[in-house]
């Protein structure tokens, strides 16, 4: 129950995060061009690709931090980035059909999937 407990905290930190983030760029550079989901979307990328070989290479950290951190804050940050570390081991294992079909499929069908989205909530 605690493990909910901290990941509902990390997940509370990260969006809030998420959304100051994303306003600032916004305000500071604009909203034409989407810069603040992308900033986002990238700093989680870099971020969960360093703490997760910080926290399973490098150094013993109890397995709650990476809860709080990992799964919590930077899953409510960005789903991107946990995208993004799953097709990396999936590279790292060797599986490149496996990981280049993850990319194409969930961006091509993520993206299909916002579309029919958009259209049913048009005709209901």
């Amino acid at each position: 129950m605690m493990d909910y407990l901290v990941i509902g905290v990390g997940g509370f930190a990260g969006a809030v995060s998420r959304y100051a983030v994303a306003l600032w760029i916004g305000e500071r550079w604009g909203r034409s061009f989407p810069l603040g989901t992308m900033a986002v979307n990238v700093s989680g990328c870099f971020f969960i690709g360093f703490l997760m070989t910080l926290s399973l290479e490098r150094y013993m950290v109890n397995p709650e931090w990476r809860l709080f951190l990992v799964v919590g804050f930077l899953g409510a940050y960005t789903t991107f980035s946990t995208f993004e570390y799953e097709t990396g081991g999936l590279v790292k294992d060797g599986e490149l059909l496996y990981a280049a079909l993850n990319l194409i499929l969930s961006v091509a069908v993520g993206f299909a999937a916002l579309k029919l989205g958009e259209i049913a909530a048009r005709y209901l």
